[in-house]
């Protein structure tokens, strides 16, 4: 198949008058509700804590997820080696262009085998968004013709004021979700696509049992899309509330 190419203490500003404008097409009060400053901070396995962010009736964290050990402690293999990667049937995680300077601004890249592992990458409470949670977040910000412009981080890189490449097409970031393209490793351990694209998995394998499903953002459209590749690449993970 054809692969498509395609951040804890919150400050609460009030801005009601520019918020429920900015985002009148979903609901007036999705930029004051995308972010509360009650919200319980999530804490992860490295004891790392951030609040998470609400979009409609779901919770989702931040940022994505930089942990190196399953929830019950448990260490996942850091691979950098290619042909080790390729061969993989267990979970893994690696750097984009395995530079740990990467891992501090987009988080770690991991395998489906490690998004899959039943000692659970999440944080407690938490859990990797289905295909069908991942579609509820689309449906609520209005299809995924549109949903990747309020996700998407918000500057590009030509202008010095982002991580995405110009154009970044429509983004506003207006559900606080601050998609970062991040990039991916690909199954023969290649990476691609920093600057122009992220990639984040889904929890849902394709019916052929050799792929799974992940959501994808891109700088040059407003596209949330969807498909499915091999389970060996490397993707970034975000959490959503049990």
């Amino acid at each position: 198949m054809k692969e498509i190419i395609q951040s804890g203490f919150t400050v609460l500003i009030l801005l009601p008058a520019i918020s429920c404008k900015k985002e009148n097409s979903i609901s007036p009060s999705l930029a004051v509700n995308s972010k509360s400053s009650t919200e319980a901070s999530v804490i992860d396995i490295d004891g790392v804590a951030a609040i998470p962010i609400k979009i409609g009736t779901q919770r989702w964290m931040a940022k994505n997820l930089n942990v190196g050990r399953y929830r019950n402690g448990d260490k996942i293999p850091q691979v950098k080696d290619p042909a080790a990667w390729d061969t993989l049937t267990t979970g893994a995680w690696c750097y984009y262009n395995n530079d740990p300077a990467n891992g501090a601004i987009y988080g770690k890249l991991y395998n489906w085998y490690a998004v899959n592992d039943p000692r659970g990458l999440a944080p407690v409470g938490y859990h990797i968004p289905s295909y069908g949670e991942w579609e509820t977040l689309s449906t609520f910000l209005g299809g995924d013709a549109v949903a990747g412009a309020k996700m998407k981080s918000t500057g590009t890189t030509e202008a010095g004021t982002g991580l995405w490449y110009y154009p970044n097409t429509d983004a506003t970031n207006s559900t606080g979700f601050t998609g970062l393209p991040g990039g991916y490793r690909n199954n023969y351990a290649m990476f691609y696509y920093s600057g122009s694209n992220g990639y984040w998995w889904s929890s849902a394998e394709n019916i052929n049992n050799i792929d799974a499903y992940y959501r994808n953002l891109s700088y040059d459209n407003s596209y949330l899309f969807s498909t499915y590749l091999n389970k060996n690449y490397g993707y970034s993970v975000r959490c959503v509330k049990d």
